[in-house]
């Protein structure tokens, strides 16, 4: 039967005659057929193992550690895929190399940029830290869990700063329009509310640093970090985004050892080469998902990857991984969020302003999602960036904007 190997040199394959080897067979033909130690080798069936950056790292996947145990043990059947890591270096057989110049083909110019455009793995994200506010990242994925029961794709644009250190700090998610399902999202972008929202984060003191998403229970199953689309999508946006430190989330549910299901966050960048691989058009944007491999990437024209030319790269290539932390950040997230399954009214402003009555009225309106829908009824140029500077230094709202929203508030 065939085995299908994933390391960082990507995508091989191993033949065993015996379905009943054991993982030390499996480890002996990988040594014969793809030449790397035995002693070397770190083998598992979580994918994660290829993110791990060090020994350390990889000895915390033991599900393969036992040499005895049977690989049907496993479910390995016909076809299944192992993840693999090890130390040192070797030799990937490439493809045969045509005789170029007057004694065969000739190189075009296409020619010759392919083979200059290597991928290659990024060591290091240029985000140092990625720290979520409490209250957002709680907000985001308590709607996830318990409304859509991560039947549905769903997604937003983080808005925070960054230090010049590298840290993102991420203090509200706005989440656009958009319809997503199983297997699909689709950003439906408004123009002029992203303009908006824009203009209060000016007055926050906040920028846009980056983009999440959640992967619905059946990518659960899948095996790969983020899907091809994913990928594009992923892309496209952080070279919109234009942002060195440039972050993109992902919001999931994963089984723990107890059979129990728990919300996971994970952070990471795509890296430089995959920014501008989309930059430069290289990425092939029309796929087909039933015709490719959703853990590959397909390139129009051939890249190197490690020593062989390829138009098909492992998603993972692209991934940079990013620490994450936490926070409690300035703003609250009490306020219904827009374009949701309920839109929001102007009794929710009523609502609010009853239950925050004890609260100065600067407090009342530190809240990023209460502040868009009061932008509806305020100049973009004028009285957007001065309330939302006014949260933001957490100075005394002016009289005229006090009875303004108060109006408001008591008219619904």
């Amino acid at each position: 039967m065939m085995i299908r190997i994933r390391s960082r040199d990507g995508l091989e394959r191993v033949t065993i005659d015996n379905p009943h080897a054991t993982i030390s067979q499996l480890k002996s033909q990988i040594e014969s057929q793809l030449r790397v130690p035995l002693q070397s080798q770190t083998l598992s069936t979580n994918q994660n193992l290829l993110l791990a950056k060090t020994q350390d790292d990889w000895s915390l996947f033991t599900d393969m550690s036992n040499p005895n145990s049977p690989i049907s043990s496993l479910n390995l059947t016909h076809g299944s895929m192992v993840y693999l890591a090890y130390q040192g270096e070797r030799t990937v057989p490439g493809p045969a190399v045509n005789p170029a110049g007057s004694f065969g083909k000739k190189m075009t110019m296409d020619d010759l940029i392919a083979k200059q455009m290597r991928v290659t793995r990024q060591e290091n994200p240029h985000c140092e830290l990625v720290s979520f506010d409490r209250d957002a990242a709680n907000a985001f994925q308590h709607y996830v869990n318990e409304t859509l029961a991560f039947a549905v794709k769903r997604a937003g644009f983080m808005y925070g700063t960054v230090s010049p250190e590298g840290k993102v700090e991420v203090d509200f998610i706005y989440e656009p329009p958009q319809q997503g399902t199983e297997e699909s999202l689709l950003l439906l972008r408004d123009p002029d509310e992203e303009k908006v929202v824009d203009a209060i984060a000016i007055g926050l003191g906040m920028r846009k640093v980056g983009f999440i998403f959640t992967q619905t229970i059946s990518q659960d199953k899948k095996d790969y970090t983020m899907s091809t689309v994913e990928v594009l999508q992923a892309a496209q946006l952080h070279a919109e985004g234009d942002l060195k430190e440039w972050v993109t989330a992902i919001v999931k549910l994963e089984v723990n050892e107890d059979g129990a299901a728990d919300v996971h966050f994970e952070a990471f960048q795509m890296s430089d080469m995959c920014v501008r691989l989309f930059k430069e058009g290289w990425f092939e944007t029309e796929v087909n998902k039933d015709e490719i491999d959703p853990k590959l990437s397909r390139m129009k024209k051939d890249v190197v990857v490690g020593v062989k030319d390829t138009r098909e790269v492992d998603n993972d290539f692209f991934l940079v991984v990013v620490k994450i932390a936490d926070h409690q950040g300035p703003l609250s997230t009490a306020f219904p969020i827009e374009n949701r399954n309920v839109p929001v009214s102007m009794k929710a402003l009523k609502d609010h302003f009853n239950r925050t009555k004890s609260l100065s009225f600067v407090k009342r309106i530190s809240d990023f999602h209460l502040l868009l829908l009061l932008a509806n009824f305020l100049d973009i140029n004028a009285d957007v960036p001065a309330l939302a500077g006014c949260v933001h230094t957490q100075s005394a709202v002016p009289e005229g904007y006090q009875l303004l929203i108060e109006s408001m508030a008591s008219a619904s």
